[in-house]
Order: C-alpha cells, then structure tokens, then sequence
C-alpha cells in the first residue's frame, strides 16, 4: 500500500455523505443533499453510481481503503446489494482493505482525530445509531453486548495511541418508551414542527417562551443514562396544543413555553452528564458530537459551566460527518497511518472551477455581470450596496460541508439595521419570523460585542451579546441577547476577513449579519448555477461570485 493511500469514507445514514482522503490530506466531503438538492437526504443503494461518481473527482481511481457506516435496518439488510453496487462502480486496489462500524465509531473518529486536542474526553448524543447488533471495536470495555438495542448514547477516553469506551446508552426498540438526550429533543421538535431537521427551530423559539410556564420536570440523569419523565410524554403528545403555526398567534405562548422548557431540561441534562464524564476521565479537554452538538446554547454552558476548560465541536457534528469519521478510521486502523489533519476549516467541498462558473453566466443576459480583478475592489463594491441596506450573496470556493454557512456559501447584511433581520426571514428565507441570523466578526475586535473569549471559527456557541454592543447590532442579537457568532482571525478565509475589515473602515462596526445562501426547504447551493437561479428566484440586490459582480436589471428597493 501507498504512503499516501486514498481512503473512502461513505455514510448512508440520515445526512448521507461521503468524504475522499489521500493520506493526511482531505480531497474533499460532501453531503448528498448538496448534489440532489433534497434536505436531509438518506442513503439509498445506487448512490455511489448515480449520485457521487460523475460529480465527484477521483472515484474513479483505485480506492486503497474503503470504509462504510450504517445505522438504520433498512440499510443492513441490503448489505449484499450494496456491496455489488461498490465492486460494479468503484475500482477497488488489489489488497483494498475494508471495514464497516457502527455509527457512534465513525462519530467517534470525526471528532477526536481531526481535534486539536492530544488526549481527551468523547461525548456522542445522537438520537438513533447502530443496531447494537453492529457494534465491534465502540463497545469493548462496557461488557456484555445486549439483544435487539440500538446505541443512543456513547462516552470515551481517547489519545493519539488508544480509545477507552467508558459507557453506553441504549435502548431496546421492543419498548416503547424513548430515552435518552437526542431521542428527548427529538421528540419535542416534533411535537412543535413536522418534518425533519426542525431542531435548530425549537433552539431559536426556546428564548421566547418562560421554561418554568408549564411546571415541567427535568429529565432523569444517571451518570450516562438519561431518562424521560412520564410527564413529559404527556405533554408531548399533545401536538394539537403546541403544534406551531403562524396563523394561530394565540397559540403562541403556549408553544414557546414548550421549548423553552425542553431546551432548559436539555442543557440541564447534558451539563449533568458532561459533569460525571469529567469526573471519569479527569480530562481538560472535550469532544462533542452527535446531532446534538448543533445545539448552539447548549455549548455554550458546556464551556461556561463544567469544568472543561477545552471543548471542540466539528462544523458538522451530525450524521453528515460520519463520512470523514469513516476515512479517518480507515486511515488509522486499517491503513496504519496517524492522521494529522485537523479541522481548521470547513471549506471541504470540491473546488468550483472558474470555467464553471462562466458557463453559468453565459446565459444571464437577465443581469448585470461586471468582472471585478482584484479582491480588495470586489470587497469595496461589496460594502457600498451593503451600506445602503442592500443584502448581498457571496459564493466563493469551496462550499461548507456542515449545515452552517461560513462566508463560502452566505447571505450578508447590515447588522445595524433589525429590520433586515426580518426582511431576510421573511422575504429571502420565507421561513419563521423569530429565527435569529448569525454575526461573522473580526477575532481581535470580538470580546467588544461578545461576551467569548476564544476563537468560535465554526458558529458552534451561542455567546451573550455585551449591552452596549446589543444596540449597535440589533440584526444579529437574539431576544436573549445572545448570538451564534462566527470569528475570523488572521488564519481564516482570507476573502471573508478583507470583507469585514472594508466594512469595519467605513463603519466602525468589525461585524456583518450572515445567513446561509439557499430558498426554503432547500440545501445550501452548491454550484455557480444554483446560486443564480437562487440569486434570480429570491429579492436579494447582488450575488458576489469572484471574480464577478452580478446585479439585477431591475433592482429590487433596499431594505427600509
């Protein structure tokens, strides 16, 4: 085998990925969503062959490692098929070593690896993983492998040299009564929303709502065993209650003091159990992933009320990052090699090529196109609309493989003006009018507006807004004078950073409001071509897409 094998990772879980590594180096992860434009998407058989392998560079050279992880029975029982769609689609190295692991160990191996942490305590929180049935190497050490369970929790002691599993939750699907951290927000975002992927909803209604209105219990913690109160199932079935709509302004309160109450028994409860994992492995340092680890509030505390003095959470904590979980794994175990990568940025998706982006700008004689050569002058025109209320897109290379929107694939404004806030929600979005939207500000001037004291890269902590600072950036406060900022110090995007030191020089302010770039119900954009189209379908004044500036013939009015 090479120095430098190129490894595979697939997850064909929820948030299905899929992520290429040559050695140390990552060539590139993505979510399947992004390609098939379907939130959420699941894995399904065929999607090497009719999903990656023509959008993806490299799947057609031969594959040295190749690792896989499941979670859902519908997946398992196709094994066989599965394993003839890989063999038929990708040309697999003599001595190709392979491996399939259980969810929790791909979340395991995205995390700790890429960390920048030595040695360190690992809390996964997830709703659903692996049929227990799946496990290998993630449950050594707890004991005896139960029946039919399915892993919902899992906590270890890792360094550089070994993993210690330290214990598990799991429940037995026999029974019907959930438990655990991620199956308890779960079921509260659904007894708010439906569909999928609403959490981030509920996290954003919570700060309206009294968490102490509906007199609600917390929930049941047992070192790392969580339990659901019978009250709380009570209550969450009562969907007719608390279902949010927009056109019941009545019902309201009722459904805020929902969240706010589950989001209070939340954090409560994953402050408990960060408390006894510390107390287990002594550690400074925490990982945190799982579904869970998007709860911005929650990480918050983590870092201000346990005695963690490190906590690391990757830009994509979710099922999503179980594909680069998959390559590290195969990396270390089966190609023998430390992984020395580290997740320092979260622009990890193919690189557009400039010549992709003229193609799709051939046929937009609807717009205003100039070419704009150098950086700095893009920026300045940037400001300029930005300055007069105006909401600008940017789009510039690789895309962001978690959900969060970094300044690579953004919707920018003027944090100084509230109203923008709900003209982006309301106009752009099309989506809840008290959904916050994010700050991006310079690193060295952020202790001015925020209460944080470290770098935040990711937007993965939700940090107070300072007093004074509140009413300078109304667009980007949240009603509990919070916000999920973004820093960018002097290592970051170097495009995003001119941008917010032009904005700082004309306004003193080192901050912009920043919002993913996609239509509702939609996925991030992708390529230069959705970005256009959803540049044209949306109100937004100009799309920056380096080195072009593009513009509508008929401008919409700025924001007032």
């Amino acid at each position: 085998m090479s120095d430098r094998p190129r490894v595979l990772g697939i997850n064909r879980t929820q948030d299905a990925s899929i992520c290429l590594m040559q050695g140390s180096q990552l060539q590139w992860a993505i979510q399947k969503e992004r390609i098939t434009r379907q939130k959420h998407h699941w894995g399904r058989l065929d999607d090497v062959r009719k999903v990656y392998l023509s959008r993806l560079p490299g799947l057609e050279q031969p594959i040295d490692v190749l690792v896989e992880c499941y979670s859902g029975d519908a997946e398992i029982e196709q094994l066989a098929a599965y394993e003839q769609e890989l063999r038929e689609t990708l040309v697999l190295a003599p001595g190709c070593r392979r491996a399939r692991i259980s969810h929790h160990l791909a979340h395991l191996y995205s995390v700790f690896h890429p960390s920048p942490f030595e040695e360190a305590a690992v809390m996964i929180i997830d709703g659903q993983g692996s049929p227990v049935s799946e496990l290998t190497e993630s449950w050594r050490g707890v004991g005896e492998v139960p029946g039919d369970w399915r892993e919902i929790s899992s906590f270890y002691h890792a360094d550089r040299k070994s993993i210690a599993c330290i214990d598990k939750q799991v429940w037995d699907r026999d029974e019907q009564r959930m438990v655990g951290l991620g199956m308890f927000y779960f079921l509260l975002t659904h007894a708010i929303f439906p569909g999928q992927g609403s959490e981030g909803k509920v996290m954003g209604l919570a700060p309206h709502g009294n968490p102490h209105a509906l007199g609600l219990p917390p929930l049941e913690v047992n070192g790392a065993q969580v339990t659901i109160p019978a009250r709380w199932f009570e209550i969450l079935h009562e969907r007719g209650r608390f279902r949010y709509t927009s056109e019941d302004k009545t019902r309201f309160a009722d459904t805020a003091n929902l969240a706010a109450a589950g989001q209070r028994a939340f954090e409560e409860a994953v402050l408990e159990v960060a408390h006894w994992l510390h107390r287990q492995t002594g550690s400074e340092n925490l990982c945190f992933a799982g579904g869970t680890g998007l709860n911005c509030s929650t990480n918050d505390r983590l870092l201000r009320e346990t005695p963690f003095r490190r906590v690391f959470i990757p830009p994509a904590p979710s099922d999503a990052g179980t594909a680069l979980g998959c390559a590290v794994y195969g990396l270390t175990q089966l190609a023998g090699q430390r992984c020395d990568w580290r997740w320092t940025n979260d622009y990890l998706g193919p690189e557009p090529q400039t010549s992709d982006i003229e193609a799709a700008l051939q046929d937009a004689d609807d717009l205003i196109v100039e070419r704009v050569e150098r950086d700095e002058d893009l920026c300045v025109r940037m400001v300029d609309l930005l300055c007069a209320t105006k909401v600008v897109a940017l789009y510039q290379g690789r895309s962001e493989f978690g959900p969060r929107a970094l300044g690579h694939r953004s919707i920018l404004g003027d944090p100084r003006h509230g109203s923008l806030r709900d003209w982006i929600n309301a106009r752009v979005k099309q989506r809840e009018w008290f959904r916050p939207l994010a700050p991006i500000v310079l690193l060295e001037r952020a202790e001015e507006f925020f209460d944080i004291f470290r770098p935040s890269p990711f937007m993965q902590f939700a940090a107070p807004v300072r007093a004074q600072a509140a009413a300078i950036i109304p667009a980007v406060t949240h009603v509990d004078c919070t916000a999920r900022l973004q820093t960018v110090g002097e290592q970051d995007d170097p495009m995003l950073r001119r941008l917010l030191k032009a904005f700082e020089a004309r306004t003193g302010v080192p901050v912009l409001l920043n919002t993913s770039f996609n239509r509702k119900e939609e996925p991030v954009v992708e390529t230069p071509a959705e970005a256009l189209e959803t540049f044209r379908r949306t109100p937004m004044h100009a799309l920056a897409m380096p080195p072009f500036l593009i513009r509508k013939r008929v401008e919409p009015e700025p924001v007032s």
